[in-house]
């Protein structure tokens, strides 16, 4: 994986990063590194706590993959976007969804935002049915 873009996006690129190398360790939950940004902690020790649930969700919308057989960097992904759908209430739904594009698009293969936007496009729908994908702005 390669540094993050921008320093605004530095905490989700940074959380992804700490998700993506507990998954490939199998450590739940995920250690934290202290010298993280407060809102990366945030996310990290959030997608921890609730990571099980968080799976529940996934596959129960996903048609073809599991959560265990998505590419790890999609699954991590995946994980933080729906974290910020539920437990993150003012970020805007858009800004969730086109921020996990984001993400895909830097960090894992060519066809992964459109995953992405898919599986997440469903949640949001499920975890915000009365909010509307209005312009992104975070």
């Amino acid at each position: 994986m390669t540094e993050p873009e921008a320093p605004r996006r530095e905490p989700r690129d940074l959380a992804l990063i700490a998700l993506y190398e507990a998954d490939q360790r199998d450590s739940r939950p995920p250690e934290v590194d202290p010298g993280l940004p407060a809102k990366a902690v945030r996310f990290v020790e959030g997608v921890g706590g609730h990571l099980e649930e968080l799976d529940e969700a996934i596959d129960a919308v996903s048609d073809r993959w599991r959560v265990t057989r998505m590419p790890p960097v999609d699954r991590a992904i995946l994980r933080l976007g729906l974290y910020e759908l539920r437990y993150e209430p003012k970020t805007p739904m858009a800004v969730v969804v086109s921020e996990a594009v984001r993400l895909a698009q830097v960090y894992s293969t060519e066809r992964s935002g459109a995953f992405v936007n898919g599986i997440l496009a469903k949640l949001a729908i499920i975890e915000r049915p009365g909010e509307t994908a209005g312009p992104a702005s975070a």
